[in-house]
């Protein structure tokens, strides 16, 4: 009987997901086009992801540490954003992201876009894409060491 319980829980947590995700998809829907692609450059993350985390067929849940990007980026209005909090937040529970301490690491970083050379080689544009994520990271650790 367990198993039907957790069968239901997490059903019931797609659910959750779903139904902010169908905000998310609306706010966006609504603004002009092109804004996946400006997410997904700002997230360092390929199109397809914000994708995923934006259709609410996809049970993948918005990582909290991207919120204030896409925020940001969708400009969404005061009672967008808090009808988008209180649902991901219902999604979510025990562990909502704290609104303040997201933005103070969205404060934190800032997105620098590179041109890169197109190879004609998909595997290693992808490789050169990881290089630099990979680099960014331990950028991120030398500076929190000192």
């Amino acid at each position: 009987m367990a198993e039907a319980g957790e069968v239901r829980s997490k059903a019931g947590r797609d659910e959750a997901v779903a139904t902010y995700k169908r905000l998310l998809q609306e706010y966006i829907d609504r603004r002009p086009s092109g804004l996946r692609l400006k997410i997904a450059k700002a997230l360092g993350k390929h199109r397809s992801f914000v994708s995923q985390i934006t259709n609410p067929i996809y049970p993948i849940p918005v990582p909290a540490r991207h919120l204030e990007a896409i925020f940001r980026i969708c400009h969404l209005a005061p009672e967008e954003r808090q009808a988008f909090m209180a649902a991901y937040e219902a999604a979510h529970p025990g562990s909502p992201p704290d609104g303040k301490r997201v933005a103070r690491k969205a404060r934190q970083r800032r997105v620098v876009e590179i041109d890169l050379p197109l190879v004609g080689d998909p595997a290693l544009e992808r490789e050169m894409e990881d290089f630099l994520r990979h680099m960014a990271r331990q950028l991120e650790k030398l500076v929190r060491r000192n």
